[in-house]
């Protein structure tokens, strides 16, 4: 069994240490090969996420980064990118309107079309829910990075959480509308009473206790779903 895992920077790896952003060799994808390298040699699992995707991006290079590889499952992770703003604008308009940068029908719309794209190819999407973010801490980056004149916008808009909450809740309908039973990471992630210590200090990438902790939740949660993985999770 091939497995592609495509997404954004939480598929990349990325996580925010000592005010910089770094890409951390043991990323999810790494880390659930590693798992199952333990107890089996049929799962094979390769790595095409890419830092800022988005539903518009994955869905351009979905042929050639993916398809091309010839996958028995796609694993898709994506969706942080596309609720989120154009913070740059924001800081200097904060009394306008603005749009994330790939509004929500249109994210809709393009999980529709990866999911019937992947199966048509003759492979089985899994799709993950969106990863939450930690608020406090991603309000104090952006104004960090902007000014905190963004503050007023956010909360005109009710804030990002608001809107990522939002996303994730559309994309469960839509899946459930498409026969596609998700692997969800938000709702057990809410539920860690040290949820914290997984979230880096720009509220938004994983710190690499957090790859370890969704490692996990999306074997198990691919364990319960193909027959290769849940022989060798428990050989």
């Amino acid at each position: 069994m091939r497995i592609v895992c495509a997404g954004d920077s939480l598929t990349r790896g990325v996580s925010f240490e000592r005010g910089r952003l770094r890409i951390l060799r043991d990323n999810y994808p790494r880390l659930l090969q590693e798992a199952l390298d333990q107890r089996s040699d049929s799962v094979e699992v390769m790595n095409r996420g890419v830092f800022n995707d988005n539903s518009d991006l994955l869905l351009e290079r979905l042929d050639k980064d993916v398809l091309s590889l010839h996958p028995d499952v796609v694993l898709i992770e994506i969706g942080g990118n596309d609720c989120n703003f154009r913070w740059d604008e924001v800081a200097k308009r904060p009394d306008a309107d603005h749009e994330p940068y790939v509004p929500l029908p249109r994210y809709i719309d393009n999980i529709t079309t990866l999911v019937e794209n992947i199966r048509s190819a003759g492979a089985t999407p899994v799709v993950m829910t969106l990863v939450p973010l930690q608020p406090v801490r991603y309000y104090k980056h952006l104004a960090a990075t902007f000014g905190t004149e963004i503050a007023h916008w956010i909360a005109l808009c009710g804030g990002i959480e608001y809107w990522h909450r939002s996303y994730d809740d559309a994309l469960r309908k839509r899946l459930f509308q498409l026969g596609v039973n998700p692997i969800d990471v938000r709702k057990p992630f809410e539920q860690l009473a040290s949820g914290d210590d997984f979230i880096s200090l720009d509220g938004i990438h994983l710190t690499a206790d957090g790859y370890r902790w969704l490692t996990q939740v999306v074997l198990a949660g691919l364990s319960v779903r193909f027959e290769q993985v849940t022989l060798s999770a428990h050989v």
